[in-house]
């Protein structure tokens, strides 16, 4: 694996390095998740809680509003009763996704081979028991 170019401007390795917020935030794993469902059209938090298996309200309100903090995610109120708001990516959330798509695939693709690979350390585990 080569190293980077930008390596030497932004070290995500370094603890003082601002950008481990950002490899914080996207590297983690409801804020992908959401960012994914939201880039599929689910805009909606009632949507977005339905599709993202597993999520709890608070930990869903808390994500939006950090990925929305770092423009990844615009909210719109609609000002309404009962509410209605709906979220969006912005151009940074959308470059974001398209950063991602090749991360996405490589777990479709492989998805296969971990399992595998988790089952034969467990056989190793199991046989050294």
């Amino acid at each position: 694996m080569s190293v980077p170019d930008w390596v030497g401007k932004v070290d995500p390795c370094d603890a003082n390095c601002p950008s481990r917020e950002i490899l914080d935030l996207v590297g983690d794993r409801w804020s992908l998740l959401i960012l994914l469902v939201i880039a599929q059209g689910h805009s909606r938090n009632g949507e977005l809680k339905r599709r993202v298996g597993g999520i709890s309200q608070k930990m869903l309100t808390q994500t939006l509003r950090a990925l929305e903090a770092n423009g990844l995610v615009e909210r719109h109120d609609f000002m309404t009763v009962p509410p209605h708001v709906e979220y969006h990516l912005t151009p940074l959330g959308v470059s974001l996704g398209d950063a991602m798509t090749p991360f996405f695939e490589w777990i479709e693709r492989q998805f296969g081979a971990v399992q595998a690979a988790r089952a034969a350390f467990a056989a190793r585990l199991a046989v050294a028991a």
